[in-house]
C-alpha cells in the first residue's frame, strides 16, 4: 500500500546517499513504449547526466521525475519518498525542491532580467522588496550578469539569457537543480561558460544536478556518472571515461558519433518500394 505522510517532509530519508531511485520504471504513449524497467540512481550531491540519441524520452524522464507525468508501472522514490504516493499539497512542496533550466531558457519577455529572477520569490515568498533586490542581484553575480539587470530578453545573446535563466533556476535555492539540453544553440565561448557554471554551481551550493543532454563532450567534462539510455531502459552507466572505454557497439556509436550502428538513421517504416508503389494501400 502506498504512503501518503501528512507531511512528506518528516518521512524523507537523508541517511542514504541515493537521492532519487526509479525502479521498474514503465511508461508508454498509445502503442510507443518509451520505458520499460528501466532502473535508475541518482546520488546526492553528484552531477548526472542523462544521455542518449534524440527521441529516447529524456525529457519525459524529467517529467516522471517531477510527477508531471505518471508512470504506467513501476516506482520513483525522492529521498524514500514515492512520488505517486503524494497528494496535492505534497506535490507542491516536491517541486519547490526542484530548480529547472529549461532548453530555451523561457525567459519572460514582458520582464526585464531583474524581474525574471525574482518572479519566483515574489511567486513563493513573503520576501521585501529589499530582500528580494539582493538576493536576485546575488544570483546575477554568481552567473556574471549582475550588470544586465535592467536589460530585456531580446537585449540577451543566447548564452546570456541562459545564464539569466540559470540564476532564476537557482533563485528559490533548490537542492535538486535540472538542466534540459542546457548546451544547445551556444557558441563555444558561452557552452564553456554553461559547463563551468554547471560544475561550480553543483559544488559550491552543495545541491545535486541532473543535467539532460546529447553533447558527449561537454557532458564529459562535468558529470560524475552518466547513463546512457536507449531502447526504453539504460544501456549503459558509470563515469564519462567508462563510457568511452566501453565495449558495447550502440556506446561507442553514441560516445564517438559514429553514422552507423545500432542506433539506425531511418525511423522504423514499410518498404520502401511497396511504399512507392502503393502497395501498402491495397
Amino acid at each position: 500500500m502506498l504512503r501518503r505522510p501528512e507531511n512528506w517532509l518528516k518521512a524523507l530519508d537523508r541517511s542514504s546517499d541515493n537521492l532519487i531511485e526509479i525502479r521498474d520504471l514503465m511508461y508508454s504513449r498509445g502503442s510507443r513504449v518509451i520505458f520499460k524497467d528501466m532502473n535508475l540512481t541518482i546520488k546526492r550531491g553528484e552531477v548526472t547526466a542523462l544521455m542518449g540519441p534524440s527521441g529516447t524520452g529524456k525529457t519525459t524522464l524529467l517529467r516522471l521525475i517531477t510527477r508531471q507525468l505518471v508512470p504506467q508501472h513501476g516506482a520513483i522514490f525522492v529521498d524514500g519518498v514515492d512520488i505517486s504516493s503524494l497528494n496535492q499539497a505534497g506535490l507542491y512542496e516536491l517541486r519547490k525542491r526542484f530548480g529547472m533550466l529549461f532548453q530555451n531558457g523561457a525567459l519572460l519577455t514582458d520582464y526585464n532580467v531583474f524581474e525574471n529572477v525574482a518572479f519566483p520569490l515574489r511567486e513563493h515568498t513573503n520576501l521585501s522588496n529589499r530582500l528580494i533586490r539582493h538576493v536576485v542581484l546575488t544570483k546575477l553575480h554568481a552567473v556574471g550578469l549582475r550588470g544586465a539587470a535592467d536589460m530585456w530578453p531580446s537585449e540577451l545573446s543566447g548564452g546570456m539569457a541562459r545564464r539569466v535563466a540559470l540564476a532564476r533556476a537557482m533563485v528559490m535555492d533548490p537542492e535538486i537543480l535540472v538542466y534540459d539540453e542546457p548546451f544547445v544553440g551556444l557558441d563555444p565561448i558561452s557552452m564553456g561558460v554553461i559547463v563551468r557554471l554547471v560544475r561550480r554551481m553543483n559544488d559550491a551550493l552543495g545541491i545535486t544536478s541532473i543535467v539532460v543532454s546529447h553533447d558527449v563532450a561537454e557532458v564529459s567534462t562535468v558529470a560524475d556518472c552518466s547513463y546512457l539510455i536507449s531502447d526504453g531502459k539504460v544501456a549503459a552507466s558509470g563515469s564519462p571515461d567508462e563510457l568511452h572505454a566501453a565495449n558495447s557497439e550502440l556506446v561507442r556509436q553514441f560516445m564517438h558519433g559514429m553514422a552507423d550502428g545500432p542506433v539506425a538513421f531511418h525511423f522504423e517504416a514499410p518498404n520502401y518500394a511497396e511504399q512507392l508503389l502503393g502497395r501498402d494501400a491495397e
